[in-house]
């Protein structure tokens, strides 16, 4: 057995991802709803706090080629089933999110063999994703008011501490997966964006790693009111856009912080 104490650390970090391969291969029948993705969320909140959004979410060309070489090898060996199952499963992540505080119907389906859409209607976005014992600095998603009267307040949070609590109620196969590719969004792990995707181009491969660092969600939410100002975004009448870079989402370097404030 390796002592990961007697090495250097990033010498260690890479023998265990190393090792986590075989996970990799053995969990790779959902997995890439977050890796080696892009995707599209567009949602719209109520003046009551309820929201519905519609997501499309796309396996890149180099991640789905992957996922399908190994759930066929999967097949092969009677692990994973039907080897034309699409690479991911929109009805049973819909299932999981059902699941989900706040949630209160998700209408998944597949729209190819690497790709999702539909919708997702929350009853409250404040408790969406509501993780019993995290502070309230610390929520998800908070509705408040702003500084001036009449200003209401929106905020989103996701750090290292909170990542891993929201994959657990999104799917824990995509929890499993990102852990086994050594994800600090997954693991809380201190690894600095490039230093995740040297690990990623030292175990797949450069391509795969260039893949994931382009890759990035777009989000577009239309609030109940004119927008006065946006954090980490951009805004128009009504309208707030986000750009979220997928690396950024999987390393966490630094937490994410978004706000909206409108009328």
């Amino acid at each position: 057995m390796i002592n990961y104490t007697t090495i250097s650390p990033k010498k260690a970090i890479r023998l265990k991802l190393k090792a986590r391969f075989v996970v990799f291969i053995l969990t790779a029948a959902l997995p890439a709803l977050l890796e080696g993705c892009s995707g599209r969320i567009d949602g719209n909140l109520r003046q009551d706090g309820s929201a519905e959004l519609s997501l499309e979410i796309n396996i890149e060309p180099r991640m789905g080629a992957m996922l399908r070489s190994l759930a066929s090898l999967g097949a092969a060996a009677g692990r994973q089933g039907d080897r034309g199952a699409p690479v991911i499963d929109g009805p049973a992540i819909a299932r999981s999110l059902v699941a989900a505080p706040g949630i209160l119907s998700a209408d998944l389906a597949n729209t190819g063999p690497a790709g999702i859409a539909g919708t997702v209607r929350a009853s409250r976005v404040d408790e969406l994703f509501a993780m019993p014992g995290v502070p309230e600095q610390k929520r998800f998603i908070t509705l408040g008011t702003g500084q001036e009267p009449g200003d209401k307040r929106l905020s989103a949070f996701l750090d290292r501490e909170t990542a891993p609590l929201l994959l657990a109620m999104i799917s824990a196969n995509v929890r499993d997966y990102l852990s086994a590719l050594f994800a600090p969004a997954a693991t809380g792990d201190a690894l600095t964006r490039a230093e995740y995707l040297d690990l990623v181009e030292d175990i797949y491969g450069k391509a795969l790693a260039d893949e994931i660092a382009a890759a990035e969600i777009a989000v577009t939410v239309g609030f109940p009111g004119a927008i006065r100002s946006v954090k980490g975004g951009t805004y128009s009448g009504s309208s707030a856009a986000f750009a979220i870079a997928l690396a950024d989402i999987l390393v966490l370097e630094e937490p994410l912080e978004y706000e909206v404030i409108w009328k």
